[in-house]
């Protein structure tokens, strides 16, 4: 039957945002990227004794856009606050992009970017990766033309692992146009080890038309709580305030965040944990004959290409749950230590198998 409710045709078929597969309760979920450790010390004292459930929160954040401001010496209407970076990416695609207008971005990349250009009105510019899985910064440059209007660049790459380096991310910002939105989307970037890999922060003085994303989901361990921000402009980050849903972060996301930037130096001990175990599991599966990009997120790799689903369920059926972006690879997010010796002979077996 046909609908009575007349829909764009392009959101008709738009399939909807896929979450990582949840775990039964003996398996681990490596799933979605989460951070296995509990909230800071501290932060679900702060967000408990936020109490005020019947009044709404500040609708601007106020109070984390000025710690935040602090920390990178902006002003406060350089920082913008939303209920994830991702969020922050739908706003941007609404303040700069309408119908007959294109957005540029790497692929694959993080696999929501399709949705909100489409969302936008807007058309996609897809441009592959290099082999290792890293972005190709020259070829994104030669796609752009009259009609785009942001350009997305992720850092890592969410989901094959690889950073950009300054050089590249340099050279990329002066073949581009001085009035195009760049957006440099580092949701993964307390992560990163590489000393030659491109930090947004320290670049927003010399780019007047580059925007920095960042999210307390990953490193911070929010997820649950929902709390992005941005840094740039504050003319950019004023239109993106304006296409924003209202009150859309709880005073217990705020609280939160807050809570635990005041207390980094826990924060940077639980990342090197992370971090030292992502690079114990790709040497091994490195060793196992997996060709596993570089990865400087909280994830690894595998491209297991047309034999992705069935190296999924094989990783399921040993209890580890995985994220499957078929028939392309599989992502594998650092958990629980104690994941790791089932991963690893799930692995084993697998490369083994598919190298036959």
């Amino acid at each position: 039957m046909t609908s009575p409710v007349r829909l764009r045709p392009e959101i008709a078929a738009l399939p909807a945002y896929r979450q990582g597969r949840q775990a039964a309760a003996d398996a681990f979920k490596l799933s979605s990227n989460e951070n296995p450790f509990d909230p800071l010390p501290g932060v679900v004292e702060r967000v408990q004794a936020e109490t005020a459930y019947n009044r709404y929160p500040d609708a601007s954040a106020t109070a984390l856009r000025v710690a935040l401001a602090a920390r990178f010496g902006l002003t406060v209407d350089e920082v913008h606050v939303a209920p994830g970076s991702v969020s922050i990416l739908h706003e941007l695609a609404k303040a700069t992009s309408a119908p007959g207008d294109e957005i540029v971005y790497a692929w694959r990349s993080f696999e929501a970017y399709p949705g909100l250009v489409t969302v936008a009105g807007a058309t996609s510019v897809q441009v592959p990766n290099r082999p290792d899985g890293g972005h190709d910064l020259d070829a994104l440059a030669a796609a752009v033309t009259d009609r785009t209007r942001m350009v997305i660049v992720c850092s890592p790459n969410n989901p094959t692992g690889p950073i950009v380096t300054e050089h590249e991310f340099l050279g990329f910002m002066a073949a581009v146009p001085s009035d195009l939105l760049v957006v440099l989307d580092e949701a993964y970037a307390e992560f990163v080890t590489d000393p030659d890999a491109v930090r947004g922060p320290g670049l927003l003085e010399r780019f007047p038309n580059l925007v920095v994303l960042r999210t307390f989901s990953k490193a911070y361990g929010l997820a649950g709580l929902r709390v992005g921000y941005a840094l740039g402009p504050a003319y950019v980050l004023d239109a993106v305030r304006s296409t924003a849903i209202p009150l859309s972060v709880t005073a217990q996301a705020q609280t939160a965040a807050i809570a635990s930037l005041e207390h980094e130096t826990e924060l940077l001990e639980r990342v090197a944990s992370i971090v030292a175990l992502r690079d114990r599991v790709r040497t091994a599966l490195v060793e196992q004959g997996w060709d596993v990009p570089a990865a400087q997120g909280n994830f690894v790799w595998l491209p297991t290409g047309e034999h992705t689903a069935h190296a999924a369920e094989a990783f399921a059926a040993a209890g580890v749950i995985v994220r499957a972006f078929d028939p392309e690879g599989i992502r594998i997010s650092i958990g629980e230590p104690e994941a790791v010796d089932r991963l690893l002979r799930t692995a084993a077996d697998l490369v083994r198998a598919l190298t036959q």
